[in-house]
Formats: structure tokens, C-alpha cells, sequence
């Protein structure tokens, strides 16, 4: 049984695929009503979101999906171990998360994280650019590595302001005060802002275009997650947020007040950010996600591959709702079927794994292809 909690923006395809292919999902929504909107024309396996009510309901071999809020991932994880149950999560895997690796393999559960979008498919793309590096004539430790990955959703039609709300607003403006990690020329970059460490990349699309680009997070422990050796010398690694051109300069007055705002302030401009910046009904948004390895010898480029998606939104629904929620329902399918073990991970770096989804994602994306840019 599949437990899924929580049917917001980016949630639906990736349950209905579930349901529709027949699996016994059971639906927790805060609001009944929202969920039957969501998928009540194909279940009515819908209840109320109560974590003791799920915990009861909990058999061993299940797995609970959370698509809630963050501060609720750690909690269901927990109650799924002790009940011998699965955890599946498209966030980022917290301290507290990789603290139940231990407790998880004692009872046997796998704690899946970062299988969505970004973190998800970036790192399906960067674990098959590194291991296709390693295979390859060009491969050498001494060669100096060049890892960019920029993802970012942004309007198929752009507005003034450059930028709707495809996700919860007050979270957009939350994560612009987390400081970055990065390498940049050889050496460990920390920027308190990202305003601070805007860029320009020009992606590799059909035509190309060019867009405004920053760190994000804490890229550096992604260097071991990717394979890359401890010998390695590593002349940038960065893992990033990508946005339309003139972002920065409609955003200047956000950033300012940003810096300083509380939490009822901050609550207050997203809510009137999001009246004058959502999506019309119908109006499609677009993700464009980049992923490169270039690998230099003496000044010269001798190995240098892209990963290139650019989707938007169809009759299908959103590109951020299917990139976000399909590859969870893939990670959720991996971990009935046993091809995921015991203990916390991030997306596979099987091939096999990394192969399946990839080929499940250019179903997904208008585009997607790896460039040879050498």
C-alpha cells in the first residue's frame, strides 16, 4: 500500500500515474475536498491527513509519500520505520533525515529523498555524465573539472516582473536569504545572498539563450555524491538556480526588503506577490534544467557533456508538476520493486535506474538531450 500525503501544486501526475497503473495508493489530504478535485475521479481512498490515523494505518512493506511541507518529512519518516514502512520525498535530506540511516537499515526501510525535479533529475543526469566520463579515452584525475548544473521554473511567456509562482511564494523569498557553497577558479566560494553571486550562462538550447544564474544551497557535499575522486582537481562545482534575464533588476526592491523582513511581513509580500505574479488558469510555465561536465588538459577542452531539458506546460498540466511528482512515483515503484536498499538515499546513481528514469523524462519534457559540446 502507498500512502501518499499531501495533493498541493506540484503532487498530482505523479499520483494519478500511480493510481492509474494500479497500484493500491491510499490518499491524506488536509482538505478532503482538494483531494477529490485531485484524483477523485479515479479513487475514493481519500481520508483526512492525521499522522496518528496514518500510523495506525500503516502495515510493514508500505510507504508513506510525503509532498508536505518540510517540517513534516522527518516526523513520517520516523513513524515509518516503526512500522516497518518505506519513506519516500522529493526535499532535500536534512541532518535529522541522514541521522535515521542507522535505525532505518535496522528495521530494513528504505528513506528515499531528492527524487524530484531539483534535487532528482539534476542528479540522474550528473551520474550519468560522470560515469560516462570516467569510461572514456579523455579520463584523467589530473584533468581540470568544470560541474555546472542550473535548474530554475520561469514563465513560457515572461512578464514584467520575470518570474510567476509555480510553488509556495513565501518559500521562493525564504530561500533567497540562504547563503552558498560553491568552488569557483580552484577554490571554496561563500556567498551570503544570492544577489551577491549573480552570473550569466548561456545554455545549450536549440536556439541558444542566455539566462541569469546564482548558487544555491550548499554544493560541495555533491562532490563526493557524484563519484568525483578525492584526487580530482576540481576548478568550479556548481549547483544553481537559473532565471530569466532582467530577474535581478525587477526583483531589486524584493531583495532589499527581503534582508530584514519577519516572518509576518514576509508572509504578507508573497501573498501580494502571488496575486500579481501567479499563473492564469491554463497558462503554461516552463522549466529549463542544464546539467554540464567539461573536463581541461594544459588550457585545452578535451571532454565536455550537457544535459539539456526544457519543458512547459501542456494539456497534460504543468512542467513543475510532472517534473516534480512523476520521478517520485518512479522512486516509490523502485522501492516496491526492491531496486533501492535499506538506509536514507538520494536519486539513484544505478545505471540501470538512472537509464529507466532519464528514458520516463524525455516523455515529460518537449526536450531532452545530452550535447556533445566538444
Amino acid at each position: 500500500m502507498i500512502h501518499w500525503c499531501g495533493t498541493g501544486l506540484s503532487s498530482v501526475p505523479g499520483l494519478r500515474r500511480l493510481v492509474e497503473a494500479g497500484h493500491e495508493v491510499t490518499v491524506w489530504n488536509r482538505t478532503v475536498a482538494k483531494a477529490r478535485e485531485a484524483v477523485g475521479d479515479l479513487t475514493d481512498r481519500i481520508r483526512v491527513f492525521d499522522p496518528q490515523a496514518l500510523e495506525e494505518a500503516l502495515q510493514a512493506g508500505d510507504v508513506v509519500v510525503s509532498m508536505l511541507p518540510g517540517d513534516w518529512h522527518v516526523p513520517l519518516a520516523g513513524i515509518a520505520i516503526s512500522r516497518g514502512a518505506h519513506f519516500v520525498s522529493s526535499s532535500y535530506i536534512s541532518p535529522e533525515m541522514r541521522a535515521l540511516d542507522a535505525s532505518a537499515k535496522v528495521a530494513g526501510v528504505a528513506l528515499v529523498n531528492e527524487v524530484g525535479l531539483d534535487p532528482g533529475i539534476d542528479h540522474l543526469m550528473a551520474h550519468d555524465l560522470v560515469r560516462a566520463y570516467k569510461g572514456s579515452d579523455s579520463f584523467d584525475a589530473a584533468n581540470a573539472i568544470t560541474f555546472l548544473s542550473y535548474c530554475g521554473g520561469v514563465p513560457k511567456v515572461a512578464n514584467a516582473f520575470r518570474y510567476k509562482f509555480s510553488w509556495a511564494p513565501v518559500g521562493v523569498l525564504k530561500a533567497l536569504r540562504s547563503p552558498s557553497k560553491s568552488i569557483r577558479h580552484f577554490s571554496e566560494l561563500t556567498v551570503q545572498r544570492p544577489w551577491d553571486a549573480l552570473g550569466r550562462y548561456d545554455a545549450p538550447l536549440d536556439p541558444p539563450e542566455t539566462f541569469e544564474v546564482y548558487p544555491n544551497r550548499d554544493s560541495l557535499p555533491f562532490m563526493a555524491e557524484y563519484g568525483f575522486g578525492s584526487d580530482w582537481q576540481v576548478k568550479d562545482f556548481v549547483r544553481g538556480t537559473l532565471r530569466l534575464n532582467g530577474w535581478a533588476d525587477a526583483w531589486k526592491d524584493i531583495f532589499a526588503e527581503v534582508e530584514s523582513a519577519d516572518d509576518a511581513r514576509l508572509n504578507a509580500l508573497a501573498a501580494d506577490l502571488l496575486e500579481k505574479n501567479a499563473y492564469d488558469r491554463g497558462e503554461p510555465d516552463r522549466v529549463v534544467l542544464c546539467v554540464s561536465l567539461k573536463a581541461e588538459k594544459d588550457g585545452a577542452v578535451v571532454w565536455h557533456k550537457t544535459w539539456v531539458m526544457d519543458a512547459w506546460g501542456d494539456a497534460r498540466g504543468t512542467a513543475m508538476a510532472r517534473l516534480v511528482s512523476v520521478p517520485v512515483s518512479l522512486a516509490i515503484e523502485a522501492v516496491l520493486n526492491r531496486e533501492i536498499g535499506p538506509g536514507v538515499h538520494a536519486a539513484p546513481s544505478d545505471p540501470k535506474l538512472v537509464t529507466r528514469w532519464l528514458d520516463e523524462v524525455q516523455v515529460l519534457a518537449q526536450r531532452l538531450m545530452r550535447v556533445d559540446e566538444v
